[in-house]
């Protein structure tokens, strides 16, 4: 009877036993629906990939930096070997003026702009000439938020046709170590000092770019007046970063307005005295920089420039976009702590989303608000 009885509980110690297994097993396994879901996309891709090789090449208009240029050929190359990589590298004014009167004369070119949004709100939004971006996101990399500082972020009040996939602030205010000392210079009010006069170049803020970024951000800690005193200066105003960066680095010019951090990199590993202001009292605007995406309407390789949202969006090319230029991506899973050697300080790394938000000029909504008055203003003193 007692050996009747120790059969009997071991018989159900292995029934027990494969049942715990058999929950175990389910439970490590992803779900019907999750396979299925992971076919989808998985299946997706790979038939965007096949039509994208067909249509040959994406055409993409990203920001005026060899850096950047290189680290995209190469890196996408080597990825998508049958698909062409075409790139505009140009200016944001410059770009989308030409893309504008492209679209307009019926020309389609341009399947992608990568840059700042002055020109994107002020010019691409009225003309209702983009794509709405989300249904071109494949990669679960890509359309996971948990990914993304903040989430996804949106620069238009639509929150579907500019994505911004970067978020940071820069030291955009740089001066000559051999003309200035940094003490000198502890708030903007200091600009105003005689000593400076005809010693401060600034990128021209009449146009799109960190130049009217800067000169919007003075207009709205500091007013009209205090912008007027400035122009007063006798500043040296140019649109080309380069040559104000070169105006620096020779002692033309002792301090910089406007200047991308990226302009200054080949003066830095040259062992030249330019180096980043520390922030003055006022502090400075977060940005997005050259970070934003947008697809032109019904872009002509469509599948092409699918694959190349995502492999943009995607930690690769995330990495090669934060390097080219020397700014901070959003990704989480993307390194920028070195961007402060730079003076560049990438907002995951040590402000809130709030905090971002609060200090950000690049929504539609304060393009509207504070940099077309200041653009406004620009125009009228520099004459």
């Amino acid at each position: 009877m007692k050996k009747k009885k120790e059969d009997t509980s071991m018989r159900y110690f292995h029934v027990a036993l494969r049942i715990a297994c058999l929950a175990l097993v389910s439970a490590l396994l992803p779900s019907g629906s999750a396979r299925a879901a992971q076919a989808g996309w998985q299946e997706e891709w790979s038939k965007t990939v096949e039509a994208a090789k067909k249509e040959g090449k994406v055409v993409v208009s990203i920001p005026a930096s060899a850096d950047l240029r290189k680290g995209m050929e190469e890196s996408f190359g080597r990825r998508f070997p049958g698909i062409q990589l075409e790139l505009f590298a140009a200016r944001g004014g410059e770009a989308t003026r030409r893309i504008v009167d492209e679209y307009k004369a019926g020309v389609r070119y341009f399947d992608i702009h990568l840059g700042g949004t002055t020109s994107v709100v002020l010019e691409f939004l009225p003309e209702n000439m983009l794509d709405p971006i989300e249904p071109y996101f494949v990669l679960p990399e890509v359309k996971d938020p948990k990914n993304w500082w903040a989430g996804h972020m949106w620069i238009d009040k639509a929150r579907k046709y500019v994505y911004g996939f970067q978020a940071y602030t820069f030291a955009n205010v740089w001066y000559n170590a051999s003309l200035l000392k940094p003490e000198e210079v502890l708030s903007y009010d200091d600009f105003l000092n005689p000593k400076w006069t005809g010693k401060i170049g600034i990128l021209d803020p009449r146009t799109p770019g960190a130049g009217d970024s800067t000169w919007s951000y003075l207009y709205m800690v500091k007013g009209e007046e205090f912008l007027k005193k400035l122009v007063a200066q006798k500043m040296l105003v140019d649109r080309n970063q380069r040559q104000l960066a070169e105006a620096l680095a020779r002692g033309k010019v002792a301090l910089t307005l406007g200047i991308t951090e990226y302009t200054f990199l080949p003066y830095l590993q040259a062992g030249l005295p330019v180096k980043p202001l520390p922030t003055p009292r006022e502090g400075t605007y977060t940005t997005g920089g050259s970070g934003h995406l947008t697809i032109i309407k019904n872009p002509p390789h469509p599948n092409a420039t699918k694959v190349y949202v995502n492999w943009l969006l995607g930690k690769e090319g995330q990495e090669i976009f934060s390097k080219g230029l020397g700014q901070g991506t959003r990704r989480l899973d993307v390194d920028t702590k070195w961007l402060k050697e730079v003076g560049v300080m990438a907002a995951k790394d040590f402000l809130t989303p709030e905090q971002f938000l609060a200090r950000e000029n690049q929504s539609e909504e304060k393009v509207e608000t504070v940099r077309k008055p200041a653009l406004a203003i620009s125009k009228k003193l520099f004459r």
